[in-house]
């Protein structure tokens, strides 16, 4: 399994630079294609990041109201309070259907805080949608490197 997260990295990597490259957008840092290509089977936790992205996006615009941010303070605040976030729904949103728990979490750690990165540099739509598209694409690979099997 190590040996696969870092081809997907690796992957994540190449597929990131031809977006950003080719079309200009990027897919909410360089090494998030690869992350969500391998969780690409848990739509929950693809749905949870993206929404834990855009909460701390818009936790650091309401900041912006009252503290000056920009430049490297402000990417390090959207890392740190996509961290929080992720930590908060990690460890607190849990709900129970009948006999099953379902855990909501995010990707990663700091994931969150790279999405929301772009999505204040592009708009989400943008960083959505070549986030999602880049991590098929990678995933696509994956599965031709494994011999047409799901991982």
């Amino acid at each position: 399994m190590e040996g696969l997260v870092q081809i997907s990295i690796g992957l994540g990597l190449l597929v990131s630079l031809m977006f950003s490259e080719f079309l200009g957008l990027a897919a909410g840092g360089m090494v998030v294609p690869g992350y969500f290509a391998l969780n690409l089977s848990d739509p929950a936790k693809v749905l949870m990041t993206i929404v834990a992205a855009v909460i701390t996006y818009w936790i650091v615009r309401f900041m912006n109201f009252f503290m000056i941010i920009y430049g490297r303070r402000r990417t390090v605040l959207m890392i740190l309070i996509g961290f929080l976030v992720g930590a908060v729904i990690r460890n607190f949103i849990e709900f129970e259907v009948s006999a099953f728990a379902i855990d909501l979490t995010v990707i990663g750690y700091i994931i969150p805080g790279l999405i929301a990165i772009w999505i204040d540099r592009q708009g989400l739509l943008e960083t959505v949608s070549t986030l999602l598209v880049s991590s098929v694409l990678v995933r696509m690979v994956l599965i031709l490197l494994n011999g047409g099997e799901v991982f």
